[in-house]
């Protein structure tokens, strides 16, 4: 009589303990148990901060803008580069969606969107075209675009504004209509960041960014395409920009000079915060859209728990720094267990 051997199941071989184990090391894990947390403490302290009319409306609706601009910032940060005129794309774009409207009525929604778009890409590409071509570090070209930029918005802007009259109720209702309890804004940011996602993780062009911010020159060596990626991802980062740019007009009704200031260092430390390594190469854009969620939610929350402006703005800092020192021990850590691995085939 012969008997089968029963093959032994290893305890969490299986796909779902492998998926938790994987939910439960990922970076993006703590940053939402760290919002979930603001957000309780919040709701604790003053109910009105989740329960009341707006506020779970206003939870979800004020971060979804930068949401935009930290996805593409992401993309910028993760082939090693860094967007900083993200700011003054929306700005420029804000404004020119209102004079779109104003000079030239009846105007369709698309063409506003998509010259909107257009604009924030070919803004982009400036950023990207000289960051490849004239091997100049992202950090100083797009310094100085950002200033560029600026001047240009508010050479234009001038002291005038645009005003919510000057905008059609159609297009002033996509910054405060619902669908389902859910506004707007908060779907279209939600639609971008799950086809960003797609495009980092399942296509080929979209992970050659991480293997061009891990290693620039290996990434040159192997025959990737480098200059059109960088290119790529700044154009993508600007067209963003330009997109919320049009959504800023449609939610705050009132564009000035001043709008979008700010927003460039906001992208970047949401990008940061979620996990987006500032060395390239490490990240997702889910990452960027958690910490961009905390980073505003934080604004939102502390002033509920009576906490001072500077100490708003310090905890903000201590995340960022935190994020950075966690992304450094995290790379030392896994450079040991190549290390040791490498000793152990030997």
């Amino acid at each position: 009589m012969t008997t089968t051997a029963t093959p032994t199941v290893q305890p969490g071989s299986s796909a779902a303990s492998k998926l938790v184990r994987r939910i439960g090391t990922a970076r993006e894990t703590g940053i939402l148990v760290a919002l979930l947390l603001v957000i309780l403490f919040a709701t604790i302290s003053n109910p009105s901060f989740l329960f009341s009319g707006d506020g779970f409306r206003d939870l979800l609706l004020t971060p979804s803008l930068l949401l935009l601009v930290a996805v593409g910032s992401a993309i910028v940060i993760i082939t090693r580069n860094v967007d900083l005129s993200v700011g003054s794309i929306v700005g420029l774009t804000a404004y020119l969606t209102g004079r779109l409207f104003i000079d030239i009525p009846g105007i369709p929604l698309i063409g506003v969107f998509v010259g909107g778009v257009l604009m924030g890409g070919l803004l982009g590409l400036i950023n990207g075209s000289l960051v490849a071509f004239a091997r100049v570090p992202a950090l100083v070209i797009t310094l100085g675009t950002m200033y560029i930029y600026r001047g240009l918005n508010v050479a234009w802007t001038g002291s005038d504004r645009i005003n919510a009259s000057d905008l059609p109720a159609d297009f002033r209702a996509l910054g405060t209509d619902r669908i389902l309890g859910i506004p707007i804004l908060t779907i279209i940011a939600v639609v971008v960041l799950v086809v960003a996602a797609w495009y980092l993780r399942n296509l080929r062009s979209g992970r050659e960014l991480y293997a061009i911010g891990s290693d620039p020159a290996a990434a040159h060596l192997y025959g990737l395409r480098v200059t059109r990626r960088i290119i790529a991802a700044f154009v993508t980062s600007g067209a963003l920009a330009g997109l919320a740019g049009v959504l800023y007009a449609a939610r705050y009704g009132t564009v000035s000079s001043g709008a979008g200031f700010g927003w460039e260092l906001q992208a970047i430390g949401a990008a940061v915060i979620g996990g987006v390594a500032i060395s390239g190469g490490v990240g997702t854009v889910w990452g960027a859209a958690i910490g961009a969620f905390l980073l505003l939610t934080i604004n939102r929350a502390l002033p509920i728990l009576g906490i001072d402006d500077f100490w708003q703005r310090a905890v903000v800092g201590a995340l960022i720094l935190g994020a950075i020192v966690l992304d450094r021990v995290l790379a030392v850590r896994q450079h040991r267990r190549l290390i040791a691995q490498r000793e152990e085939t030997r």
